[in-house]
């Protein structure tokens, strides 16, 4: 992976975010700023001075589901079941050098339908606001650029003017500066020697002169940064489209069946609220003996068994399921209280698929149909 001489590398010293920032856009470089301390990394992408992208190792994809949750309250292809989806299939990639999985979760949504490129570009601006903010409050670490980057193969979705969100970076710090001033002056009671007065301000959170003042424009086969007028409008026209009826690909697969053969109606209640009723369509059956015929009508992606049900048990049912033409490869879920060793052996030998403990939370529902379903 090629560099520029932007500093090289550099191992655990004073950080100068801003100044760092400040050569970066003056040179109108693209790339990926890479910035680490002893627990976390930072990573700026960079194309032509504009920022298309900035994460931060901690607490990655908490970031992302927060606001992945908050937009869903417009965007009502982003509920709880898709959301656990994307972190699924995305988190257990984080591990590996030179993921992006973040940003491949955002490509996802995007090439799924679920939100549209404008809702995207808010998403990543937001998300960027986030890691900038905690990227200037470093003070010391290692950092090293590199002009070729893991995103240079994906679609950008916005071209963020680096100077404005440093601004609002600043805004915000100076907010929460004052806020701990405002609340240290009211612990009157403590003793002036324990009394800890704030640094003052350096010349350093000023913005550099270096930073880019003129706004570049980009490449003609993308789209260039919407202003926020011109991003609302854009979703509001879009979102039309994406959760309407206009849209002809929503997603190639809508629903889901899950067929849900439980004794307990308390059980197969709680398993149909946990399941989005826009992602799943759910078969509730309380009668082992009638199972067959109903799941033979109802053709269920796949099929959560619970183990103790009276005149037939799960192991049995799922044994007679097996032998069925229609059911030999059909994702089966054992259901039950029992985490004993010899109970995982009986379901390995009737052929379950999978093995889900209760009492469950709804997280540990998705994941277990997730795992089996794509």
């Amino acid at each position: 992976m090629s560099t520029t001489p932007t500093g090289g590398y550099k191992f655990f010293q004073k950080l100068h975010p801003l100044s760092l920032l400040a050569q970066l856009t003056s040179r109108r470089v693209t790339g990926c700023l890479s910035v680490f301390t002893q627990n976390d990394f930072w990573s700026i992408y960079l194309e032509e001075g504009k920022l298309t992208y900035a994460s931060c190792s901690n607490k990655l994809f908490d970031r992302l589901d927060t606001h992945l949750q908050h937009l869903s309250q417009n965007i009502p292809s982003l509920h709880s079941t898709t959301r656990t989806q994307v972190r699924l299939m995305f988190e257990s990639k984080q591990e590996k050098k030179g993921a992006i999985t973040d940003y491949e979760a955002i490509c996802w949504l995007v090439d799924r339908r679920c939100i549209a490129p404008s809702q995207a570009a808010m998403l990543i601006e937001e998300l960027a606001k986030e890691v900038m903010q905690s990227f200037l409050s470093l003070k010391e670490g290692g950092y090293e650029f590199s002009t070729q980057t893991p995103l240079d193969e994906l679609p950008k979705f916005c071209y963020l003017d680096l100077r404005l969100i440093v601004e609002h970076c600043q805004k915000e710090l100076r907010s929460q500066k004052s806020i701990a001033v405002s609340s240290n002056s009211q612990q009157k009671s403590l003793p002036d020697s324990q009394q800890k007065s704030l640094p003052k301000t350096s010349s350093e959170t000023q913005i550099p002169t270096q930073l880019i003042q003129q706004r570049v424009q980009p490449r003609t086969e993308i789209a260039p940064t919407p202003t926020n007028n011109h991003i609302q409008e854009s979703v509001n026209s879009e979102e039309q489209n994406i959760n309407g009826n206009n849209h002809p690909k929503l997603l190639q697969k809508n629903l889901y069946t899950i067929a849900c053969i439980d004794d307990s109606v308390t059980v197969l209640n709680s398993i149909k609220h946990f399941l989005d009723k826009n992602t799943f369509s759910v078969v509730t059956i309380n009668d082992p003996v009638k199972a067959l015929m109903l799941i033979l009508r109802s053709k269920p992606d796949l099929i959560l068994l619970d183990v103790e049900m009276p005149n037939l048990d799960g192991y049995e049912l799922c044994s007679l399921l097996r032998k069925h033409s229609s059911f030999k490869e059909l994702p089966i879920v054992m259901v039950t209280g029992r985490t004993g060793f010899i109970d995982r052996a009986k379901a390995k030998m009737v052929r379950a698929s999978g093995y889900l403990t209760k009492p469950f939370t709804q997280s540990d529902l998705l994941k277990a149909i997730f795992k089996h379903i794509s």
